[in-house]
């Protein structure tokens, strides 16, 4: 049975913000640049450059230290969904989504040895992933369409990673910085929506064989759908609509938890199968 649509707060009606400063804009991204390819976490953007609820100059940095990875010869393959459950916001102490892209090189799959040493300060979460086989560019974008737009969907791990030391974060500064993305895995058992609805779904995230996170689909903005129609309006509005083909990470179904080397982390998710990563110190990787 479908549920009402969950009203959600927008970014948008700031986000087109003419008064942006391009000059703050361009500082910013380079100290998440930097912090990226030195691999040493960096100062928050608030302190001294953006405050903490700039929405609008936020996504813009956001563009422009995605578009430097772009120039580097990786490939936009979709999109992530950040802060959709309410104990993930509380973590991070924001009160709202907010929206990430997802590259080339960010994708794995179950199963995977992952070099730990690719990322700074690593947090596992698990959720619902959606392969579109529409775009979702024209229309109310509502959750009817995007159920219909959607091909298949599988288990995943989205592995969450900050440039900024300690997560000491805002939301403008998870904006700016990608949506906190590191990494993403998927797993193998794929579903259409005829076989599962996502609302229903449990979860139970394991490290090294422990629980550490469990949740359900109602956690993630009401409905990992309704998280998928609300991201699906904001790609348009910011001119880049989800594309057939695109990988979309719904958004955690409970909280996240930190990674070390030599981990194992493992998400079941009702009706979707298990999926699972180990990491380990690059020295240590299998060739």
């Amino acid at each position: 049975m479908r549920r009402t649509e969950v009203v959600v707060a927008t970014t948008v009606e700031t986000a087109g913000a003419s008064d942006v400063d391009e000059s703050i804009v361009a500082r910013a991204a380079q100290r998440l640049i930097t912090a990226a390819e030195t691999r040493e976490t960096c100062a928050p953007l608030r302190e001294g450059l953006i405050s903490p609820d700039d929405v609008a100059t936020a996504y813009r940095i956001q563009e422009r230290f995605n578009a430097a990875r772009i120039t580097a010869g990786v490939t936009v393959v979709g999109r992530k969904i950040g802060a959709t459950s309410q104990a993930v916001q509380q973590q991070l102490g924001v009160d709202q989504p907010d929206f990430g892209v997802l590259f080339s090189d960010m994708a794995y799959t179950d199963g995977d040895v992952i070099p730990i040493d690719r990322l700074l300060q690593p947090k596992a979460e698990a959720e619902v992933a959606f392969i579109l086989g529409a775009d979702l560019a024209e229309g109310p974008l509502d959750i009817a369409q995007c159920r219909a737009a959607v091909a298949e969907a599988m288990a995943a791990l989205e592995i969450v990673d900050s440039r900024i030391t300690d997560w000491n974060i805002s939301f403008a500064d998870t904006v700016a910085d990608n949506a906190s993305s590191g990494l993403y895995v998927l797993g193998t058992e794929r579903r259409t929506l005829d076989d599962f609805d996502p609302i229903d779904v449990t979860m139970s995230m394991s490290i090294d064989g422990e629980e550490v996170s469990t949740g359900n689909g109602a956690a993630c903005l009401g409905d990992p759908l309704n998280a998928l129609s609300w991201l699906a309006q904001q790609a348009r509005t910011f001119g880049e609509p989800l594309r057939a083909g695109q990988v979309i990470l719904s958004g955690a179904l409970g909280p996240m938890r930190p990674l070390h080397p030599g981990a194992t982390v493992t998400a079941a998710i009702s009706g979707l199968g298990t999926v699972s990563a180990s990491f380990t110190t690059a020295s240590e990787v299998s060739q």
